[in-house]
């Protein structure tokens, strides 16, 4: 039978974790991670904004557009499959 524990790194260091808690955690850390870019990018298009307009260039179209989600790509993705 497979093992239910798995080794995990922490800094320097590997511990041996069961492996419904290094799920949950890794599932955790990517949701945290995922917020964080959300919001760089929020942030990032504000600030390229008003670069634009410091520089007296016009603001820049189609800058404000959002990626698809996971959930949108495996739809398209559906639909051209047929």
């Amino acid at each position: 039978s497979p093992p239910e524990k798995a080794m995990v790194c922490f800094g320097n260091m590997f511990i041996e974790l069961p492996k419904a808690k290094t799920r949950e955690m890794l599932q955790q850390d990517q949701e945290e991670l995922d917020e964080e870019i959300n919001k760089l990018r929020k942030e990032l298009r504000v600030k390229v904004n008003r670069l634009y307009e410091a520089q007296g260039k016009p603001e820049l179209k189609g800058f404000n557009l959002n990626p698809m989600s996971a959930e949108e790509m495996k739809l398209i993705n559906r639909i051209l499959e047929g």
